[in-house]
């Protein structure tokens, strides 16, 4: 495997690729700089209920099994990856007016987010154009390149690019979003409603997940953001399904601590991972025959 270490990623290449399958984490980064925390209010614990603790670990062995890992280094709290680069907050930048509408904007989740979870604020007051600049400079752009990169290298290998956009999701937030009486499901994909996967991959991507035992939903309560969005054109034969996992499946989410069984549960999803890629492989060899 070939690793490569920026510091606003890391890509682990396999040492042959096996199909179309592509596996990025852009909110599992945790290295909080020291100048950043300065500038928080909220303490070191309370700033990670953000992050998408440890997902990159639990995807860790796709690179084993023929697919490439893109993992982000910086936090979400300090940049969200998978946010448009122009969704900036007036509410914590100086000097950006008031754009239309944005959901994600006025809830404070833009690409520099103003809250963590809970809606608590990060910052006393707000940051300079300047300084946010330099942010999208230094880490969103460098990650987006390698993605796209990526991207186009396995379409034109394999014919097709199939990106799974790795995510956690915390526990409260799946009891709130399922009616009562309903099984709650513990794995959310999202392909924005069949916009950014073809149907064929999206029931594959979901039939690993449930052969694994795992409960699925599609779309609800997260359909897919930035990534899913700007890169998945199935048209074009690159699709993208943005993967929710239940945070409490694995780990202790106030004390942001991997739970005693998840190596265990790091296994079965190594057996989603490698029944992705073979799968994918395999349909791939199919259509070229």
């Amino acid at each position: 495997m070939a690793r490569t270490q920026t510091e606003a990623y890391v890509l682990t290449r396999p040492d042959a690729l096996s199909g179309p399958m592509i596996f990025a984490s852009p909110h599992s980064g945790r290295e909080y700089a020291a100048d950043f925390l300065a500038q928080a209010v909220l303490d070191r614990q309370a700033i990670r209920s953000s992050e998408d603790a440890f997902v990159d670990d639990l995807f860790g062995m796709a690179p084993e099994m023929g697919a490439p890992l893109l993992a982000a280094r910086a936090p979400r709290a300090f940049i969200d990856l998978n946010r448009a680069a122009d969704e900036l907050d007036p509410g914590v930048i100086e000097g950006i007016a008031r754009a239309p509408h944005n959901p994600r904007i006025s809830s404070g989740l833009g690409v520099i987010p103003r809250v963590v979870a809970g809606g608590r604020s990060i910052y006393r007051g707000k940051l300079s154009l300047s300084e946010v600049d330099a942010r999208l400079k230094r880490f969103w752009h460098p990650y987006h390149k390698a993605l796209a990169g990526l991207v186009e290298e396995v379409r034109a290998e394999c014919g097709q690019a199939v990106l799974i956009d790795c995510h956690s999701m915390p526990h409260e937030a799946i009891e709130a979003h399922t009616r009562p009486g309903q099984p709650r499901p513990e794995v959310v994909l999202g392909d924005r409603y069949g916009a950014t996967a073809g149907r064929e991959v999206m029931e594959r991507v979901e039939a690993a997940f449930a052969g694994a035992g795992l409960r699925v939903g599609r779309n609800a309560p997260f359909a897919g953001a930035y990534v899913a969005q700007a890169y998945g054109r199935p048209s074009r034969g690159v699709h993208v399904v943005q993967v929710e996992i239940d945070r409490a499946l694995y780990m202790d989410e106030v004390r942001v601590e991997k739970l005693a069984g998840f190596g265990g549960f790091r296994d079965l999803i190594a057996g989603v991972v490698a029944e992705l890629v073979s799968g994918a492989g395999a349909a791939e060899r199919l259509a070229a025959e």
